[in-house]
């Protein structure tokens, strides 16, 4: 990862900074190329620029907190509140290419690879007790997420948090893109209808079913961002804090299945998720060394001046 930064104005960007603007800009330059195909295209462009204003005031904060913890805490709120926000900005942007839902090649192709649907078939499986352990390692996901970067950052630094940040993020984008790529609406949405075994449990169960009533959408299925995500969480800490990767592999693992366990996605969604994981840490140190060249060249402009 680079610790060079673009001056532009009062600002200071990193690349994950650079990264979150751009992508920003293009989600609403689909939303005005697109805008016959988009609800609401207007709303959402305007809601884009809001983002990226209170992104950079908030970074513009962080960037001048009196403490080491205040500058963390800024940091990775305006981060992981802005990749939430793209998670649902691109909502709307799913349809704009095929203009439906493309589930039936999803659901033929696991039906001719498996011989039953994977998400019915677990059914049979299906226990109360069991629906809680994958329904933990499907929330715990979310506090997984700073708790880790809050590891990284006091034991290895900026950089580090930097490197967290960057590869986590683009992840986050390429699986955006995919929902867009190849729109799929989800298990409950397509055949919600042929389960017939509930998903019982206790407290993390309640909260997962919170989250699927409240923070998800139909579609956003595919690549699956839980596997993607944790991925890049699994390997960030194998990285930069080898105890943390140990304790976090059985709830990797069991979230993998979770995700198509507890009917949020398919089978196939889990795979493509991992595997844009190493798609993403593979680009990752091309995207670092154009944002050096790019920083390199301003800088030097500026000292010409």
């Amino acid at each position: 990862m680079t610790d060079k930064t673009i001056q532009i104005a009062n600002f200071r960007l990193r690349a994950t900074d650079g990264l979150i603007l751009f992508t920003l800009a293009f989600f609403s330059l689909l939303a005005i190329l697109f805008n016959g195909r988009v609800e609401g295209w207007l709303p959402l462009v305007l809601k884009n620029v809001a983002a990226a204003a209170g992104f950079l005031f908030v970074v513009f904060l962080s960037q001048r907190a009196s403490t080491k913890f205040l500058r963390f805490f800024l940091r990775v709120a305006a981060i992981t509140l802005t990749y939430a926000y793209l998670f649902g900005a691109v909502d709307k942007l799913q349809l704009i290419l095929h203009g439906r839902w493309l589930d039936e090649y999803v659901l033929d192709g696991e039906q001719y690879l498996f011989g039953v649907q994977p998400t019915l078939w677990l059914q049979h499986i299906t226990t109360p007790v069991l629906t809680e352990w994958m329904m933990f390692a499907y929330v715990i996901y979310v506090p997984m997420y700073p708790v880790l970067c809050g590891i990284i950052y006091y034991l290895r630094g900026d950089v580090a948090m930097e490197d967290y940040f960057f590869t986590l993020g683009f992840t986050n984008i390429l699986c955006d893109i995919g929902f867009i790529l190849f729109p799929v609406a989800g298990p409950i949405a397509t055949i919600g209808s042929l389960y017939t075994v509930p998903l019982n449990g206790y407290i993390f169960t309640y909260l997962g079913e919170l989250m699927r009533s409240n923070l998800h959408y139909i579609g956003g299925t595919i690549p699956s961002p839980h596997a993607a995500a944790a991925t890049i969480m699994w390997v960030m800490a194998y990285r930069y804090h080898r105890p943390s990767f140990y304790i976090l592999t059985p709830v990797v693992l069991s979230l993998y299945a979770s995700t198509f366990y507890a009917r949020y996605h398919y089978v196939t969604d889990a795979v493509v998720g991992i595997a844009v994981a190493f798609l993403a840490l593979a680009i990752v140190p091309f995207l670092i060394k154009g944002w050096e060249h790019i920083a390199e060249k301003r800088s030097a402009q500026s000292a010409a001046r």
